[in-house]
């Protein structure tokens, strides 16, 4: 089961993380996120709220691998509605594996980012669809994406985009009969490991975690990550 952990924002965090095992770790570059990866003007145009060495060591904990024996996360960036532009700039400055895009984005528009991205700016990215869901009307927009992503990531519906700590009901997937594997995301927290060991789809491919294991926006509670990855895989 894949396992990504959401909003990473601080290096020491990133590399705690990191070191659980888990498969993935989401940036959120959307600036009305409480968890964003901080971007401010500049004369030069827009440049990380960082310094340089702040920058480098966000990077670095990012791409390392912490321990010998553990594989290295995967980079997700999040995008809503953002510009193709800025979107190929970030997937270039952080080295991300995979584009989620959490917007109204078009399918059209997926199409000519991956062409954009693939070979020449990173070479085997992939993407990832976000759909916020909580009717059998919202789940059915999957059909017109199947074709042109790689992984799909079911949300629960709300004011704000992602992040609500709600859930929505799952028993609404048993109608997803697509073929692109999905990412159970919403509200998922440390007492739902017996819910989520019980669920079953064929397309079910791992979960999405965020701010139910938070101290603060943007910073995740280690020890209670690791607990429930422990009793994830009991």
């Amino acid at each position: 089961m894949i396992v990504k952990v959401c909003g990473m924002r601080e290096a020491d965090n990133i590399r705690a993380v990191s070191a659980l095992g888990v498969d993935m770790l989401g940036f959120i570059f959307w600036p009305e996120s409480p968890r964003f990866v901080r971007m401010i003007s500049s004369q030069a145009g827009i440049m990380p709220d960082y310094s340089r060495e702040r920058l480098s060591q966000l990077r670095s904990a990012a791409k390392e691998e912490v321990q010998e024996t553990a594989p290295q996360p995967q980079r997700v960036g999040v995008f809503v509605d953002d510009m193709p532009q800025n979107i190929v700039t970030r997937v270039y400055n952080y080295n991300l594996d995979f584009v989620q895009l959490h917007g109204s984005e078009s399918p059209v528009m997926i199409e000519n980012l991956r062409r954009t991205l693939e070979p020449d700016i990173r070479p085997g990215v992939k993407i990832i669809k976000a759909l916020s869901i909580r009717t059998a009307e919202d789940l059915a927009q999957y059909k017109q994406y199947e074709d042109v992503v790689d992984l799909f990531l079911f949300d629960t519906k709300c004011p704000s985009v992602g992040g609500s700590g709600q859930q929505f009901d799952w028993q609404l997937l048993s109608a997803y009969d697509g073929k692109v594997p999905f990412l159970l995301s919403g509200g998922i927290g440390p007492d739902d490991v017996v819910r989520i060991r019980t669920f079953s789809h064929p397309q079910f491919a791992g979960i999405d975690l965020n701010s139910r294991f938070e101290v603060e926006p943007g910073v995740k509670d280690v020890e209670l990550l690791s607990k429930f990855l422990n009793e994830l895989k009991a």
